[in-house]
């Protein structure tokens, strides 16, 4: 969705990572900080090894994945469950992601099942979006029901578990390659299980198939005095580019990145470090180009509620929390577009997200758009646009944490590899 073009300087990308390889973290992170923001997309080699020929088959044809950007038309996607989910435990990582009007609920009940009628709510107004999105014509497929509330131990932390309510958290599709993100909360540690069965259905299909490397999560990973109090010093925090996750090791959420044909952008938040960015620069390039972009937001935890790309060179940019490379965008002739302040009351519990999700659309294509149907500023502005809207009430699943595209993941969508900033 950000689409703001970095310099060049791939060698200086690649002394970036060793220096964040040998020195500690609380010397180096603003120098980490400053050279990725100024480096664009690191071409990295391609080492061809000898394998079997079944091995190095070509893509079979029907390959099942395949999906460049937001807007192309859908046809098959993923959504997520609401069933069994629990609220996470309150540690500084979750913490650091939470505003503190909802603190004493996650110490209340932390480990135990969300609001046993909301959740009753909230997988009845999914289940209608999936039967929405079938009569649109879109294939849907469903993430395995799991108990989340079931405690587990590695050798560096305790936790129970979340949901499989936002597939986009967690997966990231370029090209015909299913990404699996590590993840940065340890409540989201064992997620990933709700969604091996299709990929590896996606996988025999002929997908590629990548699980980014696995954090210990260990201690080291977050900064455990993370010194928050008040919305001001989070923007404070941020600004400086000081983040409750530290550069121990990568961490990422898939939902940091936004597509855009060649282009993929992202942003340094408090669930996605240095180290995961690089990590992915360097993994999809040369064919892809990663770019960070930056935001006013005093709690930086995902994109598409901040940065929405809604069709090739258009973008909604969300007027409380402006992009700082937005003039880059405009220059490359993209119109960026304010939507409307949400119309969410006040008194709608929003656990863990922000009243703007009325932007988190999914785009079915440059032409159709699925849009909440209690947000009526933003079905105008679309229809201004010339976009028809497909209007569907998710405001208890809202509550979990996310709007239509966190709720999904396109797995194939009708189009080609373009590129939007040549």
């Amino acid at each position: 969705m950000l689409r703001v073009r970095c310099l060049r300087g791939g060698s200086r990308g690649a002394e970036a990572a060793h220096y964040i390889g040998s020195r500690v973290r609380r010397v180096f992170t603003g120098w980490v900080q400053r050279t990725f923001q100024s480096t664009q997309a690191a071409t990295a080699s391609q080492n061809t090894c000898a394998a079997d020929d079944k091995a190095t088959s070509p893509v079979p044809k029907d390959c099942l994945v395949c999906s460049y950007n937001e807007w192309d038309p859908l046809e098959e996607v993923i959504v997520g469950r609401a069933e069994n989910a629990c609220v996470p435990p309150f540690s500084v990582e979750v913490k650091a992601n939470t505003y503190e009007k909802y603190w004493g609920f996650y110490q209340k009940f932390g480990g135990q099942s969300f609001p046993k009628d909301h959740l009753k709510k909230a997988v009845a107004e999914i289940e209608e979006m999936c039967n929405i999105l079938k009569k649109e014509g879109v294939i849907v497929k469903r993430p395995d029901p799991i108990d989340w509330s079931v405690k587990y131990k590695t050798p560096d932390f305790e936790s129970t578990g979340m949901y499989a309510a936002m597939p986009r958290d967690i997966l990231l599709v370029v090209g015909n390659e299913i990404i699996e993100a590590p993840m940065a909360w340890r409540a989201r540690f064992f997620e990933y299980r709700a969604y091996r069965r299709l990929i590896k259905e996606y996988f025999n299909s002929g997908a590629k198939w990548t699980t980014a490397p696995k954090p210990t999560m260990a201690d080291e990973l977050y900064d455990q005095s993370y010194p928050i109090h008040s919305v001001e010093d989070r923007h404070k925090l941020a600004a400086q580019g000081k983040f409750v996750t530290t550069e121990f090791e990568p961490c990422f959420d898939a939902a940091d990145f936004i597509r855009a044909g060649r282009d993929i952008f992202v942003q340094r938040s408090q669930v996605t470090n240095y180290m995961g960015i690089e990590w992915m620069r360097r993994h999809l390039a040369p064919d892809y180009r990663v770019h960070i972009i930056s935001f006013k937001d005093p709690n930086p935890m995902h994109i598409d509620a901040t940065f929405n790309i809604i069709g090739p060179g258009l973008v909604l940019s969300n007027p409380d929390r402006p992009c700082h490379q937005i003039e880059l965008f405009k220059k490359a002739g993209w119109t960026v577009i304010q939507p409307p302040v949400p119309l969410i009351p006040d008194d709608h519990p929003l656990w863990m997200s922000s009243k703007w999700l009325s932007m988190n659309v999914l785009m079915l294509d440059e032409k159709r758009v699925m849009v909440d149907a209690n947000e009526t500023s933003i079905q105008k502005m679309f229809e201004k646009l010339g976009i028809s809207t497909i209007k569907v009430n998710i405001r208890h699943a809202n509550s979990l944490g996310g709007g239509f595209h966190c709720w999904t993941c396109d797995i194939r969508r009708r189009g080609t590899l373009q590129s939007y900033f040549d």
